[in-house]
């Protein structure tokens, strides 16, 4: 195990009817006039923006809106949110959302203060202050709201990429299950995905005798598989929401991947493809996942056959582990389809022929992606490919 630091600050308010606390919570850490950051109107309708709203207004505190964030959240709004925030003193932002309003309100919370362009902050530009960030959470996916992480992509050129800081891990998050249970099936799926692909970016690593994060990787997966099927087969289901809800928070705060090489190689390649395509971050992940493991297989063999054996019940096959690895990886993409994913380039809509845009677009300059095997541009044009196959 490899020597670590780890701070995750963030306190949770987890359960029914916890947003009507967020006033509350708030005012405990200081916002005093504050931006409500939200997405499409879902939230307006299912009258939880209100709620909120009304929480803020019993503890006077004051705030503007900015709605509007898009999956795959875009440059555009963020400028208008910075604009904003600066010309109404705002001192604390709110997100009420999923991943993306987060992701949307962790750039804007970096750019009020910075007099530059906040893109310089996905560019690699160290992080030096930020506003407070708080979440109400409406989607189990993308773990931002305990995460350093913030995604983002440039409308000029639809350029996705991402930074991380401390500084803007949220203060507070609320996480009520119930509120998922509107989700469409789709993106319940989309989500659960996603939670497990930030866990195997952790789990396929160089480092050995990482026992406990093994184990917490392999708990966090399982969950997920079982939790899942149960959600979308009846969306009402409490307990099966609230079981993914916290999954997918542990699956992205870096408790798992602690004192370990971590990789986040396929998270790069899906980027470029959501990006090209504007498709749900989930389901790229869904398509490039199983073509990196293939494509890596060999790297370490023992690895893939511990993930088919304790992950997905595959028995050993000790004259020839690489039978059980493969196994694993077969039964990986089974379940994305059992629970209505996309596993091939067609079933996005990407195109073969645009594997050398997507490529143009990573900008490598040399650059390799990934840790558990870095990969050159001949080697993440045979993933796309793998991806591509029928």
């Amino acid at each position: 195990m490899e020597n670590f630091n780890f701070y995750s600050p963030t306190y949770f308010e987890f359960g029914k009817e916890k947003e009507n606390l967020a006033g509350k919570l708030v005012k405990r850490f200081g916002g005093t006039k504050i931006l409500i950051h939200y997405g499409s109107g879902s939230v307006v309708r299912s009258g939880l923006l209100q709620r909120v709203k009304t929480s803020l207004d019993k503890e006077n505190i004051e705030y503007v809106e900015l709605g509007g964030v898009l999956p795959n959240p875009r440059s555009g709004l963020v400028y208008e949110g910075i604009e904003l925030c600066r010309k109404e003193k705002v001192d604390f932002i709110l997100a009420v959302g999923g991943g993306s309003a987060i992701d949307s309100a962790k750039a804007i919370a970096i750019g009020v203060p910075y007099e530059g362009d906040f893109w310089d902050f996905y560019q690699g530009k160290r992080i030096e202050k930020a506003l407070p960030v708080a979440t109400v959470l409406t989607l189990s996916a993308a773990g931002s709201e305990a995460s350093l992480s913030s995604v983002i992509t440039h409308e000029n050129g639809m350029v996705k990429r991402g930074t991380g800081s401390d500084k803007i891990r949220p203060v507070f998050s609320i996480l009520n299950p119930a509120l998922t249970q509107t989700l469409p099936a789709y993106q319940t799926a989309c989500g659960a995905t996603d939670m497990f692909a930030h866990v195997l970016e952790r789990y396929f690593t160089n480092t050995r005798n990482v026992e406990i994060t093994d184990r917490l990787c392999e708990g966090i997966m399982l969950t997920i598989i079982n939790e899942t099927p149960k959600a979308l087969a009846n969306p009402d289901d409490y307990d099966a929401r609230a079981n993914i809800m916290w999954a997918g928070m542990v699956a992205h705060n870096d408790i798992c991947g602690v004192g370990r090489e971590q990789d986040w190689g396929t998270h790069q390649l899906e980027h470029e493809l959501s990006a090209l395509y504007d498709v749900a971050h989930g389901a790229g992940l869904a398509v490039m996942f199983p073509a990196w493991l293939k494509y890596n297989l060999k790297h370490d063999v023992m690895r893939y056959a511990q993930f088919a054996t304790r992950v997905w019940g595959c028995q050993m096959n000790f004259e020839n582990p690489e039978i059980t690895a493969r196994e694993g990886i077969v039964r990986f993409e089974t379940f994305l389809k059992s629970i209505g994913m996309p596993i091939r380039f067609h079933e996005l809509g990407a195109r073969k022929e645009d594997i050398p845009t997507l490529i143009s677009m990573l900008k490598l300059n040399g650059r390799k992606v990934g840790s558990f095997v870095q990969l050159a541009e001949k080697d993440i044009e045979a993933i796309y490919k793998l991806a591509a196959e029928d």
